[in-house]
């Protein structure tokens, strides 16, 4: 019995131990939002194709870098509010891509106007304890106002995750939420998101 207990408190050790160094590497919400902006300027300050707003190229820097750390199925149903309910499972589909498209193009956007501008960040107020925090930081150039990039992180089981866009002060997940109110009424619903979606991501592509 006692041997078994033994082992009992040995196996548990040894497995807290090995689980240790997965938690370690998990990034406070700051550092995260910092290293991959300051990664994505500098490599775009490096690029004189991306320094003369080659979007194509930014969109790209932007998908790669950006967009995987981003909860896009929480954004888009928080942004379709109830109308998510009533999609299929198809729709549900097409809404994500579609609406990541859409943001993956404002975001590059808004990084299309970076020259020599720097980053700076505000301070950063969190408990160990928040599930939900705000990474406030601006991009500021030689006699150009400001830019606003503000990210709302939720924590996740696999680390913290960007669940909501601030550009130039607008939060996107709530802008776009009104937007899609406006385009499903009339009895047009999840159709109506969609086809305002479709029809402004080609908007887009073609500028």
């Amino acid at each position: 019995m006692k041997r078994r207990s033994w082992l009992a408190a040995l196996a548990v050790s040894l497995s807290g131990f090995a689980l240790a160094p997965a938690w370690a590497k998990v990034e406070a919400p700051d550092a995260m939002v910092k290293r991959l902006s300051n990664e994505v300027l500098a490599t775009i300050k490096a690029d004189p194709a991306l320094r003369d707003g080659d979007m194509a190229k930014i969109v790209a820097l932007v998908d790669s870098k950006i967009m995987p750390n981003v909860n896009f199925e929480q954004l888009t149903r928080f942004a379709t509010a109830r109308y998510w309910s009533q999609a299929t499972p198809e729709q549900q589909t097409r809404l994500q891509e579609e609406f990541k498209t859409l943001l993956l193009r404002t975001y590059s956007g808004a990084l299309s106007e970076v020259k020599d501008q720097t980053l700076s960040f505000r301070p950063f107020r969190a408990n160990p304890a928040d599930t939900e925090v705000v990474v406030r930081s601006f991009v500021k150039g030689q006699g150009s106002g400001d830019i606003q990039l503000d990210y709302k992180l939720q924590k996740e089981a696999s680390g913290w995750k960007v669940i909501d866009l601030n550009v130039l002060g607008a939060w996107l997940g709530e802008n776009y939420r009104t937007r899609f109110a406006q385009e499903a009424g009339n009895g047009k619903g999840v159709d109506g998101i969609l086809a305002w979606l479709t029809q402004t991501n080609k908007n887009m592509a073609g500028k």
